[in-house]
């Protein structure tokens, strides 16, 4: 009796996990596909029913893509964005890998101090203007260096890098040490082939900022052809925002909404093609880099 009752309480768990997940399913996908409704909605379409979560497939339009991918701008500024996402995420992580391994080390001279020396200006910004001011002394303006290099380390992502390394057992590395390697080779041929999960998740938090930097261009870039795709999207929803206000198809043939969703499906796109990609690393990774065992 005992065991039907466990098994009932088993039974009843796991419908209840299976609910909870799919509304959380719901909750990501219902945003995601109704964007994906607007980006497609032809010019005079109405829909008082479906609340635009459906349109019939035969009625799609994509004028709004074409407009966007035939603007002149639009190949230049993703090709920007992908400099700036690749070449970003290399720099950070060829910097933050050393940084945490070295944190990691507790037999380190000094270590509590670096520790320190590197979480106050994490928690206590310089501000916008000493920052511009370094950028510039550093000829950095006008450079998509600009973007990549002055946030290259994050505080957050280097601790929970550290926080995995630590968790490593120690008998590789001193294995290693026997045969004579030296600290640079047991960082790449012991330490990182065993953090796969967090170098994939600590990549993915900063590809995903350097996907979507906006206010760093602005900042420091005068030059229109050297602006990432967000930028450019921001500036022709704001000439889209105009055409509202002015003439309903001025603009293009697609509807202002249609043209406002199809640039933020583009813009998220990529994120949502790599993720399920390195899911399976990124849960591991971040618990075992959060939690020191």
């Amino acid at each position: 009796m005992k065991s039907r009752i466990k098994s009932w309480d088993d039974l009843l768990f796991l419908i209840l996990i299976n609910i909870f997940l799919f509304s959380v399913l719901l909750v990501i996908a219902l945003p995601i596909w109704r964007v994906l409704m607007m980006s497609v909605t032809p010019l005079g379409f109405v829909d008082d029913k479906t609340f635009g979560l459906w349109i019939p497939p035969w009625q799609w339009s994509f004028e709004a893509y074409k407009q966007l991918f035939s603007h002149p701008a639009f190949l230049r500024a993703t090709y920007n964005s992908a400099i700036i996402t690749i070449g970003g995420t290399v720099i950070s992580m060829a910097l933050t890998m050393p940084l945490a391994y070295v944190l990691s080390h507790s037999r380190l001279p000094g270590r509590k101090f670096l520790t320190i020396l590197i979480l106050i200006p994490y928690l206590f910004h310089a501000g916008l203007i000493p920052t511009y001011l370094v950028v510039q002394r550093l000829g950095l303006v006008d450079s998509l260096f600009a973007i990549m290099l002055p946030g290259a380390i994050s505080v957050a992502n280097t601790l929970v890098m550290k926080g995995f390394f630590e968790g490593l057992p120690d008998e590789f590395e001193e294995a290693a040490r026997l045969d004579g390697a030296n600290d640079l080779q047991v960082l790449w041929h012991v330490i990182l082939p065993l953090s796969k999960p967090i170098l994939l998740t600590i990549s993915l938090f900063y590809g995903v900022a350097l996907w979507n930097e906006f206010f760093t261009p602005i900042l420091y870039l005068n030059d229109n052809k050297l602006m990432p795709l967000p930028v450019l999207l921001r500036n022709i929803l704001m000439a889209a925002n105009f055409n509202e206000y002015v003439e309903s198809d001025a603009f293009s043939n697609a509807p202002v909404q249609a043209f406002k969703a199809a640039s933020v499906f583009i813009t998220m796109l990529p994120m949502v093609v790599i993720y399920p990609f390195i899911q399976r690393y990124f849960t591991r990774g971040t618990l075992l880099g959060g939690v020191k065992e």
